[in-house]
């Protein structure tokens, strides 16, 4: 299925690694012209070159979503390479889990800046050039943590947080052709996911309550927000599609 989105120009925030890194991957397949931002510019870098080798356009970029003048950087040094973006993947994130009795502010801060006031600045940044060119794709990496899980009091609210951000987004930019979604994963195999020292006990745990019986991929994940970033998908706005192997709040 041609996704519609060739020479299009996407930015995909936390795109050294896992979730973010594949999505890259496969919007390059379809044509897209990325702009790979993450902290960890070594790591970002790597995958660009890997797209550019298999034929495809990309440059990396160091970002801190949190701090706006690094988002403005970041998008001035897209705009000079490829003329604009037109696709924004807010995925950058992380956790740091713990009680709320026992977090702290700085733990509960650090968490929901990058997340929630992350794609504020980056989605602010992108806006302008999408509105004046009236066409534009944001894509808000959610997760089915918005049903709340022990220890991560932080994390859920900030990416429930993401999906009032996606409605409210969704209604005030329909009349400039964007659209404004949400791509909500489950359990997600991925490096750093692995790198738990609990992995094995997470994993079964999280097994046994999968109707479809298995883990989800990075690329699982990716399919479905280059589908929702897409030509094909320009009557969906403002909807959390949740791709967890049939999994909610359990």
């Amino acid at each position: 299925m041609d996704l519609g989105i060739r020479d299009r120009v996407a930015v995909v925030t936390g795109g050294a690694r896992g979730i973010g890194a594949e999505t890259a991957r496969v919007l390059a397949q379809e044509g897209v012209k990325l702009v790979v931002a993450d902290l960890d510019l070594d790591a970002a870098g790597q995958v660009a070159q890997e797209i550019a080798a298999q034929g495809g356009r990309a440059i990396a970029a160091r970002c801190d979503v949190a701090d706006g003048n690094d988002v403005r950087r970041m998008v001035e040094a897209a705009t000079e390479a490829f003329g604009g973006v037109d696709i924004l993947v807010n995925n950058a994130g992380f956790n740091k889990d713990r009680y709320l009795t026992k977090m702290t502010e700085t733990e509960w801060d650090s968490v929901v800046d990058v997340v929630l006031k992350g794609a504020f600045h980056c989605t602010r940044a992108v806006l302008p050039g999408m509105m004046e060119r009236r066409w534009g794709r944001i894509v808000n990496i959610s997760s089915r943590s918005v049903f709340g899980n022990p220890g991560q009091t932080n994390y859920s609210s900030a990416k429930l947080g993401l999906i009032g951000f996606t409605r409210a987004l969704a209604l005030e930019q329909a009349r400039f052709g964007i659209t404004a979604n949400a791509v909500a994963p489950g359990f997600v195999e991925t490096e750093l996911m692995r790198a738990n020292p609990n992995y094995d006990k997470l994993r079964d745990a999280a097994l046994e309550k999968i109707p479809v019986g298995f883990l989800g991929m990075p690329g699982d994940i990716a399919s479905s927000v280059a589908f929702v970033a897409s030509e094909r998908a320009r009557y969906i706005s403002g909807v959390t599609l949740f791709v967890t192997g049939g999994r909610f709040s359990s």
